[in-house]
């Protein structure tokens, strides 16, 4: 099959490799048409638009074992070593980027000479075949480089180099007090073709710009949908936290070492006297009864679960806070009914075979960030009884528009002018990360719409990714500049006191705060008007504690970083 576009040669080669494609999301998302290819080249890393330095183990030399720390430095050695001129190997063969990469790939895989390739004849080149689209090797750095930008740009310079040396030589003549230049008619004939020539160069340069341009445009935005778009469908349970292994996860249990973070959890009223009370105002749903504590943290909710009844409580954490716990625990007279281990829930052998009820406070920022919840089900699945119960049990996630042009200002409009320069190209990166504040009630524009609910005792992995239609019904006149993301939180199963709280804006501040999502568009609503919209909310393939939360709202589509 051939392959003519850029489009059917990622799909056709990189459907499998997201990871990598994530790796350049923001060098795509963030390109500028007006950087010149300077910039580019010396930022082709971390970003598709250019913010790092390329790895030097991915650029070697074509022809031997030579490495070097950019794609430029490999074609500078190769025209000055091994006499074989990109420029000139791609206006021969007139490489196209797909060209271009089949060639890099046959050089890599067959080895020839750089004689072989330079002295090439022939109506096709030897790598004319859909054979050498696949990489040779993944790592290879020249395999990402732009050559018919780079090939347009070069032209682009020599058509001006050339167009100055004329302006440079008429100038001069001007200074000779205009004496006129006596010329024989073949020299006369020879300056018409080079003038004429000159022009053609530069008009073919100029198209072959803009195509190259078009071209990135189109694979920036196919590549994008690549890398951020993921199935409807609900993410496998393989893909969930318990598959990374103790190594992979340490960055996050290691931010939940440190005393600072329980302490602000701890003075959290809302949060902590919720857990309290729902224990001790439903003391015959513990007597008696054998509690698992997932992500134990002090070991407070465990505590709470020992003078409520619970005959014993296992305690399990993966962070070193878990050896402050044991001394809490002590402290307290309660190692007898209190038995706290140290390791991931996944991994740990517990003392008993199963367990009446589970409780934790595994709630993340918009409910589902960090993924802990993927740790209680696995808990649940594996530990809890038939007829056990998960607490807290029921629990939604709600959307609200907000007009409030000072949040929005405050992290937009600031790269606008920073002590007098301009930085608006930070402000494309600044629109895709959600953030968390505490929003103000007043700014508060439309209803609420409940986006996805979960029952903790029955909700399966795949139900922690979801794609859900939504309506907003505007409460008063203004303008949409951010969609708030809150959570509620219940425990209700047999319950005879229903303990629920919420993190609303028009509740009690947590310190979950809310989740805010910035319009980079504002959207201007009359009271009564229902705005339509759709989120998607998925797990980060490149770490699955994290999310990515696509808001299509009108006729605007933006997708969110969480991590």
């Amino acid at each position: 099959m051939l392959v003519n576009t850029w489009e059917e040669y990622v799909l056709n080669n990189f459907a499998d490799c997201e990871g990598q494609f994530e790796d350049y999301e923001g060098q795509l998302i963030d390109y500028e048409e007006d950087k010149d290819i300077d910039e580019i080249e010396d930022d082709d890393d971390d970003v598709w638009d250019g913010d790092g330095e390329e790895s030097p183990e991915e650029n070697q030399c074509l022809f031997c074992d030579q490495i070097f720390p950019s794609v430029d430095e490999v074609f500078r050695h190769c025209e000055k070593e091994h006499f074989f001129n990109i420029i000139d190997i791609g206006r021969k063969w007139k490489l196209d980027c797909i060209q271009y990469i089949k060639m890099i790939n046959y050089i890599r895989s067959k080895k020839p000479t750089s004689l072989e390739i330079t002295q090439l004849k022939g109506d096709k080149p030897l790598w004319d075949s859909d054979d050498y689209l696949k990489p040779h090797n993944m790592e290879d750095g020249l395999l990402q480089y732009d050559i018919e930008y780079f090939i347009s740009q070069k032209v682009g310079k020599d058509v001006q180099n050339e167009a100055t040396s004329v302006d440079s030589n008429s100038s001069e003549q001007e200074h000779k007090q205009q004496t006129p230049v006596v010329m024989t008619p073949s020299e006369y004939h020879s300056l018409c073709l080079k003038l004429q020539g000159a022009n053609e160069r530069a008009e073919s340069a100029e198209t072959e710009l803009q195509r190259a341009l078009h071209d990135l445009q189109k694979m920036r935005t196919m590549v994008q949908n690549l890398v951020m778009s993921q199935p409807n469908e609900p993410i496998k349970s393989e893909s969930a936290v318990h598959t990374l292994t103790e190594d992979e996860d340490e960055e996050y249990f290691g931010s939940y070492a440190h005393f600072s973070i329980h302490e602000d959890m701890l003075k959290d009223k809302v949060r902590t006297e919720s857990y309290r009370d729902f224990m001790y105002k439903n003391k015959d749903l513990f007597k008696d009864k054998v509690v698992l504590d997932v992500g134990c943290g002090t070991g407070i909710l465990s505590m709470f679960a020992v003078s409520a009844g619970a005959k014993q409580v296992i305690a399990v954490d993966q962070s070193d806070i878990v050896y402050q716990a044991m001394d809490i625990v002590r402290e307290n007279n309660l190692q007898d009914k209190i038995t706290i281990l140290k390791g991931r829930i996944e991994d740990v052998k517990l003392p008993v075979e199963e367990v009446d009820i589970i409780i934790s406070e595994w709630m993340g920022y918009f409910l589902l960030f960090e993924s802990m919840l993927d740790s209680v089900l696995y808990a649940r699945d594996k530990y809890l009884k038939i007829d056990g119960s998960v607490y807290p049990d029921k629990c939604n996630i709600q959307l609200v528009a907000i007009d409030d042009k000072d949040v929005h200002d405050k992290h937009i409009a600031f790269w606008e002018n920073v002590y007098g320069f301009k930085m608006s190209c930070m402000q494309a990166d600044v629109v895709k990360e959600a953030s968390v504040d505490i929003v103000k009630p007043d700014k508060i524009i439309s209803e609420p719409a409940v986006i996805k609910e979960l029952d903790c005792r029955l909700c399966k992995f795949g139900d922690l990714q979801f794609k859900q239609d939504f309506q907003l019904s505007l409460a008063t006149k203004g303008e949409i500049t951010a969609v708030i993301g809150y959570f509620d939180i219940h425990f209700d199963r047999n319950c005879g006191n229903k303990v629920m709280f919420s993190t609303g804006p028009k509740d009690t501040s947590t310190h979950w705060k809310q989740t805010v999502f910035l319009l980079e568009k504002f959207i201007p609503v009359q009271k009564g008007e229902i705005v339509k919209g759709t989120v998607h909310c998925r797990k980060n393939k490149k770490g699955p504690r994290a999310l990515l939360i696509t808001l299509s709202i009108q006729d605007q589509s933006q997708t969110y970083l969480m991590q």
